[in-house]
């Protein structure tokens, strides 16, 4: 069963990426989903620095890959736990 989800990257990561998924013929949700399907199934990797996605976040992305996480807010977390009740 499929299931929608929301993702937030830079605009020039997910340009570039469409543009790479397109050349290999696959929808940018596609290619995601065998990334993570590729990570998930190695189950190799200790942290997030060794998983082997840094190869193809470099090569779409300008720089080196950042991780950036935002620890929600009070009144973020009090909505996603009313949501998810």
């Amino acid at each position: 069963m499929d299931a929608k989800i929301t993702l937030s990257f830079n605009r020039v990561v997910i340009e570039d990426a469409k543009t790479y998924a397109a050349s290999q013929g696959l929808s940018l949700s596609r290619l995601v989903e065998l990334l993570l399907q590729k990570v998930i199934a190695s189950g190799q990797h200790h942290n997030i620095e060794h998983i082997p996605i840094e190869d193809w976040v470099s090569m779409v992305a300008e720089g080196p890959a950042a991780y950036n996480a935002k620890p929600l807010g009070k009144k973020q977390k009090a909505a996603y736990y009313k949501r998810h009740k």
